[in-house]
């Protein structure tokens, strides 16, 4: 995946977080799923989304359990005098001075950030010369269903056998829902779109050989079981237009000059400042 890619793929997932739908209550505290988003992308750095799709599921499910217990632990602390403990207050006073300093510098980053401007000029001009990283790879749009052993993922595919168009797709979704132990079942074994690369290799080949609209006519075997494979959507490799990255270079731009400013500013404080 090349870069102008994994950037779009990381500020189209910062969009989606937006959601404050409310996945459990933990005596009384709601924990959204924007509370598990922002822990995801946290947690691998903004890259969640380059995650396999069949991996993403079990990792909100572990990060959702983490802060149920983070919950659970915070509550036993408040009732048994933790927050009130000469511990908990010294150590928060270093906690709060640490932070204060964090902050402060935080807030100064982003006044020289929010000062910097790139004019419709440059952004053109970057993306004349350098085309080439806007082309996107061809994807693929698939479901899979999966199953552990051989001859249930046959008698699937009899199920299947002679269906073609929506009927096909239809049936495939109700087999995915009832038959397929991955963790995409409930999703009637959608993985969404990805490019080459991103999922085990034989079930990367196998998918992008395919046609759109057909399923796979034996069982794909790879070190996760046996899969029949159902192809949605396949998009040809493409150069993204100027006004699609647009935002994308903008960000970039900003965040060179950012860095240069950055720099002049450093050196200037440090020829101001008594440094022994």
């Amino acid at each position: 995946m090349n870069k102008i890619t994994k950037l779009i793929a990381v500020f189209l997932f910062a969009a989606s977080v937006a959601s404050a739908t409310t996945l459990v209550t933990v005596n009384g505290v709601k924990i959204t799923q924007k509370d598990v988003d922002t822990e995801l992308m946290n947690a691998t750095q903004g890259r969640f989304n380059q995650v396999p799709p069949d991996k993403q599921a079990e990792f909100r499910k572990q990060v959702l359990e983490q802060l149920m217990i983070k919950e659970l632990v915070y509550g036993d602390a408040k009732k048994t005098g933790v927050l009130k403990s000469k511990d908990f207050k010294k150590e928060f006073k270093k906690v709060q001075a640490r932070v204060k300093k964090e902050l402060a510098i935080q807030v100064w980053q982003k006044r020289v950030m929010d000062s910097i401007h790139v004019s419709n000029k440059e952004l053109k001009k970057y993306y004349d010369k350098n085309k080439e990283e806007f082309n996107q790879k061809e994807s693929v749009h698939a479901r899979h269903i999966l199953l552990t052993n051989a001859s249930d993922a046959k008698a699937v595919i009899a199920q299947l056998k002679g269906l073609k168009g929506e009927a096909l797709k239809a049936k495939f979704i109700e087999l995915a829902k009832t038959k397929s132990t991955g963790p995409s079942g409930p999703r009637g074994g959608d993985l969404g779109y990805f490019v080459q690369g991103q999922m085990l290799p034989e079930f990367n080949d196998k998918v992008f050989s395919m046609k759109v609209g057909t399923i796979t006519k034996e069982p794909l075997k790879t070190s996760a079981g046996y899969h029949v494979i159902y192809l949605e959507d396949k998009k040809p490799k493409q150069l993204l237009s100027f006004t699609e990255v647009k935002s994308f270079i903008e960000q970039r731009l900003k965040m060179e000059k950012f860095q240069a400013k950055m720099q002049k500013k450093i050196t200037q404080l440090k020829n101001k400042a008594t440094i022994k």
